[in-house]
């Protein structure tokens, strides 16, 4: 079994505990140390975002997992984070977890959409743009993206 997939496996339930879903695991050299990038992230049931302070206390719970399993076993620099809204929506839980938010896509047919996922109907995307509710199968997004909206609150 590979280091990725040893972390992965410490590394999903303690994010569990915190309440958290483990979204992915990266390894890396950085030196004489191991960087390890763990990416942890609501529920795909939940829409908003996770707190500091839930991260903090899956962090701890990551890192003692890690510590406590030997894994790795040389020195290693452990970074515990959320995906950021700039991350591109590749799998259905992705879209799920961007319900209530701004999209744009980019469609096999060539064409582009650009309004809010209001809802994932199986594996529809529910999307209102200004001019009506378009419904896209996620098969058919070759790209997609929450767009930033930057404006004022007032």
């Amino acid at each position: 079994m590979d280091l990725t997939t040893r972390i992965s496996e410490l590394a999903g339930p303690a994010a569990r505990e915190a309440g958290l879903e483990l979204d992915g695991v990266t390894v890396t050299s950085a030196g004489k140390r191991s960087r390890v990038v763990v990416t942890v992230d609501l529920p795909e049931s939940e829409v908003g975002a996770a707190d500091l302070d839930t991260v903090a206390v899956a962090s701890r719970a990551i890192g003692a997992a890690l510590d406590d399993a030997n894994v790795p076993s040389t020195p290693y620099t452990l970074e515990v984070s959320t995906p950021g809204a700039d991350r591109p929506l590749t799998e259905r839980r992705h879209f799920m977890r961007a319900r209530t938010r701004k999209v744009a896509l980019s469609l096999a047919d060539g064409g582009e959409l650009t309004g809010v996922l209001q809802e994932v109907d199986g594996d529809v995307l529910v999307i209102a743009t200004d001019a009506a509710t378009e419904r896209v199968a996620i098969a058919d997004v070759t790209a997609a993206a929450v767009v930033i909206e930057m404006r004022r609150l007032d």
